[in-house]
């Protein structure tokens, strides 16, 4: 598509803005090597920026995917990096910046994951243990990503339930809760039971052997008693920031 060519007929009266923008909305892509192809407009179109998914990579692919964002104006963020990873990209990309905890990298996105975290924001984050972290501060620094204002409190699990006592405030001034669990995933459906904000759960791969890398977590936020829990899949802190993201920018 000739962008120039498509705001020429806007700015004649030849196209309306509506249709003009229902053009872009399916406009470009950039195949850059490597097998890597970019959807540019993938955040007009769904209200979600292309994100770059680094498991599986080889360090060609994410330097064209990282480097085929930064040339397009966009900021950059990958998810699920091996600190090999991370090292590598930080080593092509100085400018940017690696969150080895959260398997993050970041560039031209100004992302804050240092503690003390703040204890509010309209997507919450609720982390049942310190071990979930990783896939806790995935999901945070993913809400900041998509422009929302993100609060992560930790270690408030159902091993000492008075711990999320004092959070519950919070809780209800929240637009959405994003709940992170392993071992048993009990907490999303415990948040649920106690506030009127809906609820994505994030089971994680942390457990013990019959926890199965997060399988039964999975299960029990799935077989929640407690109604308003919507499940992602095991250690998805990214795609429970991106429903947050949908739901809170739902037009009323």
């Amino acid at each position: 598509m000739d962008i120039h060519d498509l705001l020429q007929r806007v700015a004649q009266g030849r196209l309306s803005v509506e249709d003009a923008a229902r053009e872009l909305r399916f406009a470009p892509f950039t195949a850059s090597g490597e097998g890597v192809c970019l959807d540019g407009h993938r955040g007009l179109r769904t209200g979600v920026p292309e994100v770059v998914f680094g498991s599986g990579k080889s360090e060609a692919q994410l330097e064209r995917a990282v480097q085929g964002l930064a040339d397009q104006g966009a900021s950059v963020l990958v998810t699920k990096l091996s600190p090999g990873q991370g090292e590598a990209l930080h080593a092509l990309f100085p400018e940017g910046k690696v969150h080895p905890q959260a398997g993050l990298f970041t560039l031209g996105a100004d992302l804050s994951l240092t503690p003390p975290w703040p204890e509010q924001g309209e997507a919450l984050v609720l982390s049942a243990g310190a071990s979930d972290l990783p896939v806790a501060l995935e999901a945070y620094a993913t809400a900041q990503y998509f422009g929302l204002t993100a609060g992560l409190v930790s270690d408030v699990g159902v091993a000492g339930l008075h711990r999320l006592l004092p959070h519950l405030q919070a809780c209800d001034q929240a637009r959405v809760l994003i709940v992170v669990a392993g071992m048993e995933g009990a907490l999303p459906s415990v948040v649920a039971g106690l506030t009127d904000k809906p609820v994505i759960a994030v089971p994680t791969s942390v457990g013990y052997g019959v926890s199965f890398q997060g399988v039964t977590a999975l299960l029990g936020m799935l077989s929640s008693c407690a109604p308003g829990v919507a499940v992602v899949n095991i250690d998805n802190g990214f795609g429970a920031a991106a429903m947050a993201r949908k739901l809170c920018h739902l037009k009323p």
